[in-house]
């Protein structure tokens, strides 16, 4: 059986799918909530759902240096991945060992919730109900007073931030929020908090750099939300909470200088 993936690269796979390695963990948690039996192997990355280890999944390393040599091992029918996350020349090595690949190319929201259906559909499973609820919250959320202008800082020391194209900046851009870096040339460019465009919100999620009340704030003029980085910028499941947690938190940097973490 073959299938197309994201970069519509033909992917052979056996009639059944029954193991499934994952190298990326919002896909970990897109699968492993929709039929956890099939996940044999993740990376150390992957912390969602909190149970994986007592269900014998094999952690594989990280998202950009996976254990190649485990996961052949693992005898996977199927390897996840995303074009983001991974290093093309990591799958290409899986590839030349014989294990069929399947890559997303996640940019935005609904494009998420499509790529998931798709990538799942491969897997042999039916769209899950987590799909449609993600969907139905994400196109009822009530629109906001008014544009906010944000900086989304990922990293300091170097200061780095969301720039352009990326999930995160897709999901803001859906909350009524404009990544003020959103043009630069870069998808995650370095800046000086001295020096950037005029913006009105800083969010500052918890990883990769973990930002807290008294390390990112201080640096900036404007109120900060401290925020689930999960829920900034994963795609599956967390998609359901993200919808109802986002909102309040972004709303309560506006009203009180700092929004607290979910």
């Amino acid at each position: 059986m073959d299938v197309v993936d994201d970069q519509d690269r033909r992917v052979g796979l056996p009639d059944s799918v029954d193991r499934v390695v994952s190298l990326v963990p919002s896909l970990t948690e897109a699968l492993a909530v929709t039929a956890p039996g099939l996940l044999v192997g993740a990376t150390d990355w992957c912390t969602h759902p909190d149970d994986l280890d007592e269900h014998g999944v094999t952690r594989v390393r990280g998202t950009k240096n996976p254990d190649i040599e485990t996961i052949v091992a693992l005898r996977p029918d199927l390897v996840l991945a995303n074009a983001e996350e991974n290093k093309p020349e990591e799958l290409d090595k899986l590839r030349e060992a014989g294990v069929a690949v399947y890559v997303t190319d996640i940019r935005t929201v609904d494009g998420a919730l499509r790529s998931l259906e798709r990538m799942l559909a491969a897997c042999g499973l039916e769209r899950p109900a987590w799909i449609d609820g993600a969907r139905a919250a994400w196109d009822t959320l009530p629109l906001p007073d008014g544009p906010r202008r944000a900086v989304v800082p990922i990293w300091r020391k170097p200061w780095m931030a969301v720039g352009s194209d990326t999930f995160t900046g897709a999901v803001l851009a859906r909350l009524g929020i404009e990544n003020v870096l959103g043009d630069s040339p870069e998808r995650y460019p370095r800046f000086d908090p001295a020096d950037l465009p005029a913006h009105d919100l800083v969010v500052l999620p918890d990883e990769p750099y973990r930002f807290t009340a008294d390390d990112g704030p201080e640096s900036f003029a404007a109120p900060s939300a401290l925020v689930s980085g999960r829920l900034l910028t994963w795609y599956g499941p967390s998609l359901l909470e993200a919808a109802r947690v986002l909102p309040a938190a972004l709303a309560a940097a506006e009203t009180t200088g700092a929004g607290a973490a979910p």
